[in-house]
């Protein structure tokens, strides 16, 4: 397989991971194949979701696109291939994930139908049980997850248009296709927290499990880092501050004057996700944007022009296209405020200037964090975060790349020289520099330097014999019939037909 065709296969499985819902515990015993691991967090979802990617990949094979896991037969779009207690899965939902497999890649599992056909399966029977329990998802959350799943995967794929580019479809058109999947993968997670909140181990647990493994079972801990960060923001000059609101007040003016908004931010706006929909950047509630474009879009009527207004992101012209309830639809045009190259420069000259300064111990690195870092108040101590963990403590693959090179070779006590980066939230480029608090080399796991790892794992187990054991009896319980070929395939489950 070539590296390009790999680097398709990662990227999406782990969209579709997201975005069919594979995030059950229910399903991690088929440990060959892409699982639904339960998560609270869509980033701990991702690092999880890699892993059982390798995995995948080592069993892919190389498929024409014409080829397809189940014996070709016509598609007959809307006939239903399964029923589960009063719901009906198709045969499009299931051949709208493979086909986009296909379109996207050129490997396959030999039982991807089967697979998105039983994840579905368990969705739904979670569904039920929600039904049960009046446990509902409401639009708002849906929206929420929708934006934080869009804006991880932004960050993994580089920008928004490259998102797009590798869906071929704008963002509202995958938030539209995918908000039923994701009211599913809701449900899933809600109800899994409902059937194992009450799972807990023991420490005397923690070591039966710990003695029950056999040695070549003992999980090999990578090497772990612990880091320290001092961010320098390069100072925008009011040169710059007033070329960018005088840019934006002229667009607003030639909006006025009759021109197309939607064409203007297609042409001008510095905001790449909304760029190629015109502006537009859907629905949201309150809460979802920074203060004072929020204050503006709800202050707005439909179809009104705002005065230019100014964000941590820059200076904006936005305009009210719908309103729902407490949501609102808005699109508009952002103009960034661009740091020169002398300011670039000076502000990596300082950082390089802090690096000296720790090496030589004219500073530690916690009286340098207080001194000059420009975001000491957002990190308690300069501790860096994994992105993917939100932990501070990781292995290599759960930090960003350049961050790992740049430490890779480095002690205890060193420090990195000043790295550029571009900051999430204003798109701007900064500098920053890490200091190793900690490192600690590749082991097999033990009871003493390990427990809390250990922990988790003996949880995990506990919670997935939980899940397993309350999926068993809720299919005995369930009428569930299986039609055609589906019924031929080799789940984790006992489905009856």
């Amino acid at each position: 397989m070539s590296m390009k065709s790999k680097y398709k296969t990662v990227h999406f499985i782990l969209l579709l991971s997201f975005f069919i819902g594979i995030t059950s515990n229910a399903y991690t015993q088929k440990s060959t194949h892409v699982s639904h691991v339960k998560s609270d967090s869509i980033a701990q979802d991702s690092v999880l979701a890699k892993k059982a990617v390798l995995d995948t990949l080592k069993n892919a094979k190389t498929v024409s696109f014409e080829e397809v896991v189940l014996p070709v037969k016509p598609i007959v779009i809307d006939q239903i291939v399964a029923v589960i207690g009063n719901k009906k899965i198709k045969l499009s939902e299931v051949e709208a994930q493979a086909t986009n497999m296909r379109l996207q890649m050129t490997t396959s599992t030999d039982d991807l139908r089967c697979d998105i056909l039983e994840q579905l399966l368990i969705s739904n029977l979670y569904a039920l049980q929600a039904e049960e329990d009046s446990i509902n998802v409401s639009d708002n959350e849906v929206d929420s997850e929708l934006e934080a799943r869009i804006r991880y995967f932004t960050e993994q794929m580089g920008s928004r248009e490259k998102l797009e580019a590798f869906y071929q479809k704008s963002i509202l058109e995958i938030k539209e296709e995918n908000r039923e999947l994701i009211r599913i993968s809701l449900v899933s997670r809600t109800m899994e927290r409902k059937i194992t909140e009450d799972v807990k181990v023991t420490p005397s647990e923690v070591r039966r499990f710990f003695g029950s493994m056999d040695r070549d079972s003992v999980p090999l801990v990578p090497t772990e880092y612990q880091l320290g960060v001092i961010v320098k923001k390069p100072k925008i000059s009011r040169t710059e501050m007033n070329l960018a609101k005088q840019q934006i007040t002229e667009l607003r003016t030639r909006i006025e004057k009759g021109e197309s908004f939607a064409a203007l931010a297609g042409l001008y706006s510095e905001d790449p996700g909304s760029r190629r929909t015109g502006g537009d950047v859907g629905f949201g509630e309150r809460g979802m944007w920074a203060s004072e474009f929020e204050s503006m879009a709800f202050s707005l009527k439909v179809g009104e022009l705002s005065p230019v207004i100014e964000t941590n992101f820059g200076f904006h012209i936005l305009e009210v296209l719908e309103r729902k309830g407490e949501r609102v639809r808005v699109r508009h045009i952002l103009i960034r405020p661009k740091p020169g190259t002398a300011d670039l420069m000076r502000a990596q000259k300082e950082l390089d200037s802090v690096s000296s300064l720790i090496r030589n111990n004219t500073f530690t690195f916690q009286e340098a964090v207080k001194v000059f870092s420009d975001e000491a108040g957002r990190q308690a101590d300069g501790i860096y975060l994994s992105p993917m963990t939100r932990k501070p403590a990781y292995a290599a693959e759960e930090i960003e790349p350049i961050v790992f090179f740049a430490i890779e070779k480095l002690m205890e006590g060193e420090v990195t020289h000043a790295l550029n980066f571009q900051d999430e939230a204003t798109g701007q480029m900064c500098f920053r520099l890490f200091y190793v608090i900690k490192k600690v080399s590749p082991h097999k796991a033990n009871l003493v330097d390990d427990y809390d790892r250990l922990y988790n794992m003996a949880l995990q187990q506990a919670r997935n014999d939980k899940m397993s054991s309350w999926m068993k009896n809720k299919i005995t319980q369930t009428y569930v019939r299986l039609m055609g070929d589906y019924a031929k395939c080799a789940f984790t489950y006992q489905w009856k037909m």
